[in-house]
């Protein structure tokens, strides 16, 4: 099953100062969803923001808020991020020790529900839990920071997650090193849903647009 292609810049590279501003202005400049990195400086080592902030710029676009918590544990949260405008909700399988129980709420909140996986996390983590997925993401750099240079060997993961998920209704996300000259690689290896960060943001806000609509290009250029 082709499914359709989605960009979604991390608001993690934007501009925290003018945060509302940016929101607008990738949703204006062909964003198909928002990222939203969630970092608690205990699973991985940065801190980034909350649900209040997250609920500030929910009124600013309408496009899905794709929300990646890199937090342990998760499950105590998964109400406030949902309450706060969460369209998809990401939890790490290494984050704690019931993944299937932090699915089954995430759903039972009304929200899509994903799984990420860690660079040395093999794909068959996550293989009893695939009837809960609405998502899974592989993370392509070791999550914490932003513009880290992508794992080539992460390619082979997507391969393998793409030949697990046999078409059921699951998208497969990659983000870390995201840009016009990786994309074709991970969308030829399985890959739907790209994030990315300082790709995007980079420039001022007119740059914007040229920034996506390069990464998007790159990313239907899949010839072998």
């Amino acid at each position: 099953m082709t499914r359709p292609l989605h960009i979604a810049p991390s608001i993690l590279s934007a501009d925290f100062a003018k945060l509302g501003e940016e929101v607008r202005a990738v949703d204006e400049a062909g964003a198909d969803w928002i990222h939203i990195d969630v970092m608690d400086g205990h699973f991985v080592p940065n801190i980034t923001f909350g649900p209040p902030v997250m609920a500030s710029i929910r009124p600013v676009t309408k496009k899905t808020f794709d929300v990646h918590l890199m937090i342990a544990p998760a499950d105590r949260y998964l109400e406030a991020f949902a309450r706060a405008g969460a369209d998809i909700i990401t939890v790490h399988t290494e984050a704690g020790p019931h993944l299937d129980r932090s699915l089954q709420t995430v759903k039972a909140l009304g929200k899509k529900a994903g799984v990420a996986l860690n660079p040395a996390t093999p794909v068959d983590h996550i293989k009893h839990v695939l009837d809960r997925l609405d998502l899974i993401l592989i993370m392509t750099v070791n999550p914490g920071f932003g513009g880290q240079s992508f794992i080539p060997a992460m390619i082979d993961k997507i391969r393998e997650t793409r030949d697990l998920v046999q078409g059921r209704d699951i998208d497969i996300e990659v983000d870390g090193g995201i840009t016009a000259e990786t994309a074709p690689l991970v969308v030829r290896a399985g890959a739907n849903a790209l994030v990315a960060g300082s790709a995007v943001f980079k420039g001022d806000a007119k740059a914007y647009g040229k920034n996506i609509s390069l990464i998007r290009t790159g990313a239907t250029t899949i010839a072998a």
